[in-house]
């Protein structure tokens, strides 16, 4: 009789151990009480729907594709210059002496000149103008202030003067919800992968 206790001790406890919980790979999450049942209550990124509505002739159209074709070539040097700048930044600032940091600049446009100058001279003029406004809008400055900051203002003034030759403004800012609200649309499509 003593064994038969034994066995089912042992058994109880067997079992008892098998079916305790792992609370090791268990996820814990909030949830809500619905109609009596406990459901899993996640927050999820809000969605934003664009919608457009080409009215009249096909104008429209053509103006938007090419609106979009325009940005999608832009935007990557917008994003590339963005991530230079920081990356440039970082290193400059480690930078004491003077002479070195102005030899030091020169050393990186002369680099960036030959990377990345031919691609830049290539985009057409609505192209341009969106990249400028890109700029502004990855980095938070002006393309003018930029230029400024590392070039100073004599070389800066000579860039704009050159900029205003072919319809370009190198002070042109970035407004996402106004004027520039089209190319906002596309970028944020673009981010999200839908372009």
């Amino acid at each position: 009789m003593k064994s038969k206790k034994l066995f089912f001790i042992s058994i109880f406890f067997v079992v008892f151990n098998l079916s305790a919980q792992n609370n090791s790979n268990q996820l814990l999450m909030r949830a809500i009480i619905y109609q009596g049942d406990t459901l899993p209550y996640m927050a999820l990124d809000t969605i934003k729907y664009y919608y457009y509505e080409f009215k009249g002739s096909n104008k429209e159209y053509i103006a938007y594709t090419k609106l979009v074709r325009d940005v999608k070539k832009a935007y990557p040097y917008a994003k590339l210059i963005s991530n230079k700048v920081n990356e440039i930044n970082a290193y400059l600032n480690t930078i004491t002496n003077s002479k070195i940091l102005e030899k030091e600049k020169d050393r990186l446009e002369k680099e960036l000149r030959s990377q990345y100058e031919k691609d830049i001279r290539n985009l057409t003029r609505s192209q341009g103008k969106i990249l400028i406004k890109l700029i502004h809008r990855e980095t938070q400055k002006t393309s003018y202030n930029l230029i400024k900051d590392y070039r100073g203002g004599f070389l800066t003034s000579v860039y704009q003067g050159i900029a205003k030759v072919f319809g370009l403004d190198l002070k042109d800012s970035y407004d996402p919800n106004g004027k520039d609200r089209n190319i906002e649309i596309i970028v944020t499509l673009i981010e999200n992968g839908q372009l």
